[in-house]
């Protein structure tokens, strides 16, 4: 086994992380000036998420991808996603700590992805009014709320995630 194949949190412990943010994006520009504020436990270097920097940082990771969900890069390689993602943050910023791990419960969990859900919709939409469609299942429709529809398989494989 490579020293890096397991990078678990009991034996690689996190001492830094970076947020890809969409620099574009009103919300996330904000979200950034706010992470800056806060009193850190874990350093935070935020990184526009698709840049120059980004790529020369992180050259494995798919850049495009970094635009359309939150990633969060840890200094020894973990990549947290989406949900994940902004739990982890949260786990860096002192006075955040004890959310992140409520959050982090199987009910906290749903309460996140739910903030999760309503950034994207105002990101893709940014309350329009329209409906707003996620590639990973999840629909927002004016009036109604969320749904979920999951992907098809059309080709009798379906991608797990």
């Amino acid at each position: 086994m490579t020293a890096t194949a397991d990078r678990g949190a009991v034996r690689v412990p996190v001492h830094g992380l970076t947020v890809l943010y969409d620099d574009r994006c009103t919300l996330c520009t904000h979200l950034r000036d706010w992470l800056v504020r806060q009193p850190q436990l874990v350093p935070l270097t935020l990184v526009p998420a698709g840049s120059d920097e980004a790529r020369h940082r992180f050259p494995g990771l798919d850049h495009s991808a970094t635009l359309d969900e939150v990633t969060v890069v840890g200094d020894s390689g973990q990549v947290y996603r989406d949900t994940a993602a902004w739990i982890v943050v949260l786990w860096a910023l002192r006075e955040q700590r004890p959310l992140a791990h409520r959050l982090s419960t199987p009910a906290g969990a749903r309460l996140a992805r739910g903030a999760v859900l309503a950034a994207s919709w105002w990101r893709g939409g940014q309350g329009t009014g329209q409906p707003f469609r996620r590639e990973d299942g999840w629909l927002y429709e004016p009036g109604v709320g969320w749904l979920y529809d999951p992907p098809g398989c059309d080709d009798g494989v379906c991608a797990t995630r």
